[in-house]
Formats: C-alpha cells, structure tokens, sequence
C-alpha cells in the first residue's frame, strides 16, 4: 500500500498538472511542489531507514596520566 502511494506521488509529480485539448497547450506542476514532494519520499524513505540519522559519542582526548 506504502509503494502504491509513493508511486502514485511519483507520477502525480512528473505528469502535466494541466492540459487542453485541441490547442495543445501543457502545463507543468511548479517547481515548489515538485521539490515539496521530492522532499516529501526522501523523508519516507530517510525513517524506513534501520540506520540512525545522528550519532552522539563522547571523546575523550589522550593526556597525561
């Protein structure tokens, strides 16, 4: 269901937001809304992720003993 809809988001995003007939006349999804969605299944597939995004670890420089 999850790929179904990232697919659909996919096509939805490269096909014509507007289109006339006999004119031929196309118009694209602006650019925004292309990015917002591109954003949008980079985030998805960044939290399906099993790695961590941050990494906190403590160190501890050598010195004198």
């Amino acid at each position: 269901m999850a790929d179904d809809l990232e697919q659909s988001i996919r096509d939805n995003a490269a096909s014509p937001a507007k289109a006339a007939g006999d004119s031929g006349s196309v118009e694209q999804h602006s650019l925004s809304d292309q990015i917002a969605a591109d954003r949008y299944l980079s985030a998805k597939l960044a939290a399906r992720s099993s790695r961590l995004g941050l990494r906190f670890s403590k160190l501890i420089p050598p010195g004198p003993e």
